[in-house]
């Protein structure tokens, strides 16, 4: 039996990025974990990573492609989606990023639910991750599926997922990866960090 500790949140939130980050980075030491995959809508969690931990592989996973401009508020500020100056400074520390189909929302099942109506196996596996665990848990866990799918894992290596709501990070899990079509072959080893409460505006309320 091992004991760890863990760091448990009041709430869902990017205050508590700095905290998941360390916790993230004193465990992968700990583990020898080697990559680090992170949910990025401007570029800045990957930047922040990798400032913090330049010895580990940064893999920064954004939003997917989609046909308008969309801005988010970080720190009481709003800043544009997929900003290119955070991104490229990112870059030049190391970070490789990945754009690609969110593998439970965002594909051909969601223009198919839209469309016609219902709700896909694909919205119920996201609404069950983030109304029973939290927003960050379905993040991270999406990031690391697409991740993999993308062709940035060791797929025989553990990796740690980070995963956050409206912004930086507050969930970040120990896991063994796997594609999309073998999800069910992915275990969560370890939650290093995790949000008790959702805040009432998300789906976990």
């Amino acid at each position: 039996m091992q004991e760890m500790s863990i760091n448990l949140y009041d709430q869902e939130g990017i205050e508590n990025t700095t905290a998941t980050l360390n916790k993230a980075y004193d465990r992968a030491r700990q583990l020898g974990i080697r990559q680090l995959v992170v949910a990025t809508t401007t570029g800045q969690t990957a930047l922040d990573c990798a400032e913090l931990m330049p010895e580990l592989e940064i893999i920064g996973v954004t939003m997917h492609a989609i046909d308008r401009e969309i801005q988010v508020s970080r720190y009481g500020r709003k800043v544009k989606a997929k900003d290119p100056q955070i991104m490229e400074r990112a870059r030049q520390k190391g970070v490789r990023f990945y754009t690609g189909v969110h593998p439970f929302h965002g594909a051909v099942s969601s223009a198919l639910r839209d469309a016609l109506g219902g709700y896909s196996a694909h919205d119920v596996m996201a609404e069950l991750l983030k109304s029973v665990f939290s927003t960050g848990t379905k993040v991270a866990i999406e990031c690391a599926i697409m991740a993999a799918d993308g062709g940035f894992l060791e797929m025989d290596q553990d990796i740690i997922a980070l995963g956050g709501y409206r912004g930086g990070a507050d969930t970040a899990l120990v896991l063994k990866p796997a594609f999309s079509y073998r999800m069910f072959e992915m275990r969560i080893r370890e939650v290093l960090c995790y949000p008790r409460s959702a805040r009432k505006d998300s789906p976990g309320a």
